[in-house]
Order: C-alpha cells, then structure tokens, then sequence
C-alpha cells in the first residue's frame, strides 16, 4: 500500500444564500494552505443551505471522501460555516479523529494536530455534553409545570368505546396482537393494545 501524502487538503465552504460572495472564504483558506504547504486536492461548496439542515450535498460528499482515505486535512473558514450544531461539530471531529484525518477552522485559529486544537476537541466535547443536559433538564422542567397546571403528558387517552372494541376483539378471537392493532391502527398505540389484550385473556382464563 502506498503511503499517503500528509499535505493533501480539502477545503470546505458554505454561503446561505446565492447572492452571499464566496471570496473572502476561497482567497482566506487558499492563503492558508499556501502558508502552510497544503496541496488542495477538492473543494467543497454549499450554496444556499442552512447551516441546520442535514441535506447539504457537498459536506456529504467530503464525508464520503473521507472515509475512503482520499485526503488528510479538512479546511473551513469558520466552525459554523461548517457544523449545524455543537454536537454535530464534535460528531465530525470524532470521525475525522478516527481517520487520522487533520481539521483546521482558520478563523477560529483551531488545528486539531496541535496542543491547543486537541484542548479544543476535549473542551467541544464538554459543551456538546453541557449542551445535552441542559436541553434534558428544559424538557423535564417543561414537563413538571404542564402537570402542575394540569395539563397531560404524552399521548391522548383512548375513548371508552375504542378500549372497549379492543377488548372485544382479544375476548372473542384468537387474533395476535399485532393484527389487532392492524384493526384500530392510527386510533391507539400497539402498546396499548398489548396491555388491553392481556388483561381481557387473563380475566377470560386464557
């Protein structure tokens, strides 16, 4: 197997609407690699994608290129111009990690093949896990004030006549309970069903 160039980069740009220039991206991350002795294998352009939206063509291609091995470095002008998410940042850097792959964000002066960008890639990882718990901890509290007031969590309760068809139906047939719920589908839960149908067969003797 031939040994791989350590210099072989990849740039990366993303302009959320078509009348955003791409310039100043281009000639900053061009400058870069010229500084830093990069050879520029592709680049990548995203036009008019939000930096939330997952369907963004050429990031999956340079994904695609990257687990085939086919460059060493990643360059982007700014950490949003390329993640849509604090988690979604550190997911890449973890598989770029993994595929020995180096990612450099020029604006935010980070390179992940150095002390300070590997402090970085610790510290991303904490607020991910930061940014997790707080979002847990909103939708529990969120959760907790709709019981005070009153209000019920999670699904809507079933109508008395519904229970009582399903009950019918797990008395009088032998039918599993998959295809019972194929009969009510879209009025209760398959769950539901399955705790209705045990009850009903056990109160039966079956």
């Amino acid at each position: 197997m031939s040994k791989r160039h350590s210099n072989k980069a990849v740039l990366y740009l993303r302009v959320s609407t078509p009348e955003q220039k791409t310039d100043l991206q281009f000639d900053g991350l061009r400058t870069y690699a010229s500084r830093a002795g990069l050879v520029i294998a592709e680049e990548y352009l995203d036009i008019a994608v939000s930096g939330r939206k997952q369907e963004r063509p050429q990031l999956q291609s340079l994904m695609k290129a990257a687990r085939n091995r086919e460059f060493d470095c990643v360059l982007v002008w700014k950490f949003d111009r390329f993640a849509r998410s604090t988690a979604h940042l550190l997911a890449a850097l973890e598989e770029f990690n993994h595929l020995n792959i180096r990612f450099i964000s020029v604006q935010d002066q980070i390179d992940t093949s150095s002390p300070m960008g590997k402090a970085m890639f610790t510290l991303i990882g904490a607020m991910a896990e930061l940014e997790s718990s707080l979002i847990s901890e909103r939708v529990t509290a969120g959760m907790k004030a709709a019981q005070v007031r009153g209000k019920r969590i999670g699904r809507p309760a079933i109508s008395s006549r519904v229970r009582a068809e399903v009950e019918e139906v797990a008395r009088t047939t032998d039918l599993s309970i998959r295809k019972i719920h194929a009969c009510f589908e879209g009025k209760i839960s398959r769950g539901l069903v399955g705790e209705i149908t045990k009850e009903a067969r056990q109160h039966k003797g079956l």
